[in-house]
């Protein structure tokens, strides 16, 4: 089914063939939380105890999988009380995640699933855990605060995750060093271009001669409007929609974020010509663009530009955490 989708790909622009495969992941998961809630109710669980919302962060939130993502995902429940609470969840994420394995997402070696109780919380849990992660700017915390800015509900309550939304973006709302601490985050990327200004593709091992699309071009542009979104105030989780707002309401540079949307596409497109593997029946992409998709002469230097690109945005960043920082001292 997977190659069927790719060669119908190729007849849609960038954003149909996106949105498509989205709405593909969309009605998946969907149909795995109505199943979970069926098999929990034959194991003699009965229905969910409380309301509760299922929610994606990473791709998933952002609404940019491929055609071979894996989970990252939580659960919102709510502070009603009940008794069987606690052990009907913690059966219903252990579930669900593997119903979803399944269906062909491998399982997150991060553990950002809904079977972890770190994931997994009501919903002032989740408000006193946000406190926390927004209060200790070390590395780690705020790690775990930009996997939850990408947060999007896929099933249950529409109430739970607007609340949680609500909670997360007033908590950032004018904190000025905890935006320099995912900016420090942020800047942080793969080198891509050499001094002279030359494509770098992997030196050795299996893909050597090939380029990492993922790391090297698409992550970076996610993570740098990941962050100018977060700053100023900009509700959004899709990269493209953060980007079309912040241009929107031109908070920052239109000569360089214009530029940065019709880059992302390119990421998009790149990204989906990767080379594929197929294991278990499932087709499976490290995220690498095979050396001979270089030597196309369009195709390469599209990507050049895009690089350039990248590394312009990444060096107004650091400018920027250079200043916020110089402001602490």
């Amino acid at each position: 089914m997977q190659q069927e989708l790719m060669e119908a790909g190729r007849g849609l622009d960038i954003l149909g063939w996106n949105a498509s495969v989205n709405d593909m992941h969309d009605r998946l998961m969907k149909r795995a939380v109505d199943l979970c809630e069926h098999e929990m109710g034959e194991a003699g669980y009965g229905p969910p105890p409380v309301s509760y919302a299922f929610v994606v962060f990473g791709s998933a939130g952002r609404r940019e999988q491929t055609l071979w993502s894996d989970q990252d995902n939580g659960l919102v429940l709510s502070d009603d009380e009940h008794e069987d609470k606690e052990t009907y969840f913690a059966e219903f994420g252990r579930r669900l995640t593997d119903i979803l394995e399944a269906a062909g997402y491998e399982k997150c070696e991060g553990k950002v699933m809904c079977s972890e109780p770190r994931w997994r919380r009501t919903s002032s849990q989740w408000a006193a855990q946000l406190r926390e992660w927004r209060s200790d700017l070390s590395w780690e915390p705020v790690r775990y605060l930009i996997i939850a800015s990408d947060f999007r509900l896929i099933a249950g309550s529409e109430a739970l995750a607007e609340a949680w939304q609500r909670n997360f973006y007033d908590g950032l709302r004018g904190n000025t060093e905890l935006h320099a601490a995912i900016l420090r985050n942020t800047v942080r990327h793969k080198k891509t271009l050499n001094v002279l200004g030359q494509v770098v593709t992997e030196r050795f091992g299996d893909h050597a001669g090939d380029f990492d699309v993922k790391y090297g071009l698409y992550i970076p542009l996610v993570n740098a409007a990941r962050f100018m979104a977060l700053q100023h105030d900009v509700e959004e989780t899709s990269t493209l929609r953060r980007l079309e707002r912040l241009i929107q309401f031109e908070a920052a540079s239109l000569p360089m974020l214009e530029p940065v949307h019709e880059a992302f596409l390119t990421a998009l497109r790149l990204r989906n010509i990767t080379e594929t593997t197929e294991r278990d029946g499932l087709l499976q992409s490290g995220g690498y663009l095979p050396n001979e998709q270089l030597k196309k002469k369009e195709q390469f230097y599209e990507l050049r530009d895009s690089l350039v690109l990248v590394r312009k945005l990444h060096r107004v960043l650091q400018r920027q955490l250079r200043f916020a920082e110089r402001r602490r001292a």
